[in-house]
């Protein structure tokens, strides 16, 4: 049994996570902890508070009390707006407060944009612009080219959990872009992964979503090789590339 552990903001997006598990098979178990967001919104100073290391360092025990193999902090404009450097001390703290290897849903970006052979992606987010421009900094630190970034421009990520399929759909479709390898959907708050194989499908290309990269990062951290199709092109290819 290969257990994962999961830090997750609030209550928004939480529910892919057992989907992903029912997807993976009977031997990965993956474990989530609440962790107390304070305010919810997608301002950079709050979104610096909420990946806080004390934040983070509340739920550490629960995790580890439960067997995990592995943590990541999931949240990926709690961990970007801290830019490279701070997201790299974010993980390292974390880790050291858990005894585990650990990562975030943004350093999961970057490695599962690299696993599919991508070199430039398209941003749809539903964060402010300037939110939504800090991730595509954060891309940039780690050596892939964003082409374009659509902003949803949302405050909330209790407001982001309520989107529809339909919503979902319209914001890859209006961030796709010819010259873009892949679509990025970086908000954990956002239900999508019920959804990837249809945008696939639709686009034509790779689609990466916060949740389903989050999800593989802890699997690499497990080094676990899983085979998934309707957890999307990610989820295909073999074995999964340690960094």
């Amino acid at each position: 049994m290969t257990a994962l552990g999961f830090l997750y903001p609030g209550h928004s997006g939480e529910d892919d996570y057992p989907r992903i598990e029912q997807l993976l098979g009977s031997d990965i178990r993956v474990d989530l902890v609440h962790t107390d967001i304070g305010e919810d919104a997608h301002r950079v100073d709050a979104l610096r508070e909420m990946g806080s290391a004390h934040r983070l360092a509340a739920g550490v025990a629960e995790l580890r009390l439960a067997g995990a193999d592995a943590v990541v902090w999931a949240c990926t404009s709690g961990s970007f707006v801290h830019g490279w450097e701070g997201a790299q001390e974010q993980v390292r703290a974390l880790a050291q407060a858990a005894g585990l290897p650990a990562s975030s849903t943004s350093f999961a970006f970057v490695r599962a944009v690299k696993e599919i052979g991508a070199r430039r992606v398209a941003i749809g987010a539903t964060y402010p612009d300037d939110v939504a421009r800090l991730f595509a900094d954060f891309l940039a630190a780690g050596g892939i080219e964003t082409v374009d970034v659509v902003s949803s421009g949302v405050i909330t990520a209790a407001e982001v959990g309520t989107w529809t399929e339909s919503e979902v759909r319209a914001l890859a479709r209006a961030a796709d872009r010819p010259d873009a390898d892949a679509v990025l959907l970086p908000d954990t708050a956002l239900h999508t992964v019920a959804h990837i194989p249809a945008l696939e499908k639709e686009l034509g290309k790779p689609v990466l979503t916060a949740n389903q990269v989050t999800v593989w990062e802890g699997l690499r951290l497990a080094d676990r090789r899983v085979n998934a199709p309707e957890l999307g092109a990610l989820f295909t290819r073999e074995p999964v590339v340690q960094a």
